[in-house]
């Protein structure tokens, strides 16, 4: 078998400029390859997600990967795959549709703005335990579980400055962690961070699935559809969000920070 080479790109979402937001990996492919050699690529970028993804009629199939495993909801991923599909595949195109483990989901192009439809995630609350608050450094004011664990945060500052226990964050329930807090700028309605350890991400800059946790909850505690998030990490990002029944409309902006070719020899296909 002959040396497969792929086109990959890197695209920092939730931003209008490299070095900030989130940044995914993109391979756009003409079929799919193994799961263990997209398993490999992802480890190879060593990013918090790397999107897969293959035309299918007049949409595209898309998968993500962490260097720790598939997930089944990312959102900067995806809107980053948007952006590469919309700018340099499908240039005639205002839209794209995806299928994916967490179903339909489609993006539109408004502008600089990417405007994704994803689902809600579900909340129940729960209590706040020892565990939690040796875990994070801090105690919550409250506790709720989705598919992540999302914990809310009085004060902002908490937020921008906690410093996780990364293998005691590995114990609770929940697939990511998120903290949030109302937001401390008249700029933006809430802010958070998320922590994601159990797939060998410490801290994921900008998280488009956590705020199918953090829009409901905000949503429904200031009495608001419409909200602007700010991703409190190191490198910070936007997001602009709407609450549609058991939808999340969530836009945000990009930016590409490299074209590339990934080789990889015969012998490597069986990684």
């Amino acid at each position: 078998m002959q040396e497969l080479t792929l086109k990959q790109y890197v695209v920092d979402a939730f931003t209008d400029r490299v070095f900030a937001g989130n940044p995914a990996a993109v391979c756009v492919l003409e079929q799919w390859l193994p799961d263990e050699l997209m398993l490999a690529i992802a480890k190879e970028n060593n990013l918090s997600e790397t999107a897969f993804t293959v035309k299918n009629g007049s949409g595209y199939e898309l998968r993500w990967f962490t260097p720790g495993g598939e997930i089944d909801l990312c959102g900067h991923a995806t809107l980053a795959t948007a952006y590469v599909l919309l700018n340099f595949y499908e240039k005639t195109w205002d839209s794209v549709s995806f299928s994916t483990q967490s179903g339909a989901l489609g993006v539109d192009k408004k502008g600089e703005l990417y405007e994704m439809d994803f689902p809600v995630y579900g909340l129940k609350q729960v209590p706040v335990t020892q565990e939690m608050v040796l875990a994070l450094g801090a105690r919550p004011s409250g506790a709720y579980m989705g598919r992540d664990l999302l914990c809310v945060f009085d004060d902002a500052s908490v937020v921008k400055e906690l410093k996780p226990n990364m293998e005691a964050l590995k114990a609770l329930d929940g697939l990511l962690l998120h903290a949030t807090s109302a937001s401390d700028s008249e700029e933006f309605d809430c802010i958070s961070r998320s922590f994601a350890p159990k797939l060998n991400v410490v801290e994921d800059p900008v998280c488009g699935s956590g705020h199918c946790h953090i829009i409901p909850y905000w949503s429904e505690k200031l009495g608001k559809e419409q909200l602007t998030a700010y991703q409190a990490s190191a490198r910070g990002g936007t997001l602009y969000c709407r609450k549609d029944g058991d939808r999340i409309i969530m836009a945000g902006k990009a930016a590409l920070y490299s074209q590339a070719e990934i080789h990889i020899p015969a012998d490597g296909l069986d990684a």
